[in-house]
């Protein structure tokens, strides 16, 4: 657990400024001064017009948020692939590894979605005159949207999360199995086997995130279909309405340029966390 949270602090927060370009390139339909079109765009418009640092805006909810939720994350997923046998050296266990990633991130999402709104709203355009830190953010939310706004998200959450995680894990261990057999400590391996998995089902389910944004910002729109959306089909419908096919893959490319690297230093530290940790327990017995 020690090992996952400090995975996820290290995976969220290295990359949180592509993060932000993200979460407002996928945006519906929003005003011609916040339309981004690009990732060195997003980058120069949101550095020149609010400040460097705006692009962290929002970074100390996931900082809060991603440790304990990456704890639970990885100690689920340890555990069921230990019962489904999937810890053998030398052997490839692909049932296994996707079934633990998708237990793993059913147990963590249920932690991490209150952050995760919090963090998508503190990262909109003009959020900073709104939200002067993350719990004043959180109690804006609760006091004009219910407790459910922090959970009405957590079904398309999933549908992405779901698919993502086993994607990523059985990718995962796939090439790390096909580098690594012994499945000893290898930087290498677990940096290079993270970065690819984690880019193939970032790029696969964009869709999903494109809808999870659009549920999580709805609060902060003007537009009164738009705030009036309540779940997942009723987003696409919506969201091919507005934009066509092409509106399910806005922001697949920062998506996916964001979680290469951020993939593979969350799997680096983690795996180099837990070599420490074994390493602790083998000398003291």
């Amino acid at each position: 657990m020690a090992a996952g949270a400090f995975a996820g602090i290290a995976e969220h927060t290295v990359m949180y400024p592509i993060d932000a370009i993200k979460t407002r390139m996928q945006i519906i339909n929003p005003t011609p001064s916040a339309v981004y079109n690009g990732m060195i765009q997003g980058t120069y418009r949101i550095a020149t017009h609010e400040g460097f640092m705006s692009l962290w805006r929002g970074m100390s909810s996931v900082v809060v948020g991603a440790g304990p939720a990456h704890a639970v994350y990885f100690a689920t997923y340890e555990a069921v692939k230990h019962l489904m046998g999937g810890n053998k050296a030398g052997e490839h266990h692909p049932l296994a590894a996707a079934t633990s990633g998708a237990a793993a991130t059913i147990a963590s999402d249920a932690l991490m979605n209150p952050f995760d709104v919090i963090k998508q709203r503190m990262q909109i355009k003009g959020s900073g005159a709104m939200y002067k830190s993350m719990f004043d953010c959180a109690k804006y939310v609760y006091r004009n949207e219910g407790m459910s706004a922090f959970y009405v998200s957590y079904p398309t959450t999933l549908s992405m999360t779901v698919p993502f995680t086993a994607l990523q894990f059985l990718a995962y261990e796939s090439i790390s199995t096909t580098m690594n057999p012994t499945k000893k400590y290898d930087p290498v391996t677990h940096c290079l086997a993270g970065a690819v998995a984690g880019g193939f089902a970032a790029a696969l389910t964009t869709p999903m995130d494109v809808i999870k944004t659009m549920l999580q910002t709805r609060g902060s729109a003007h537009d009164a279909e738009l705030r009036n959306v309540n779940g997942f089909m009723a987003g696409c419908r919506l969201l091919f309405a507005r934009e066509g096919f092409k509106g399910f893959f806005k922001g697949v490319r920062p998506r996916v340029v964001t979680t290469m690297p951020s993939t593979a230093i969350c799997w680096s530290a983690y795996e180099a966390s837990k070599a420490y940790f074994i390493r602790q327990n083998d000398n003291s017995q």
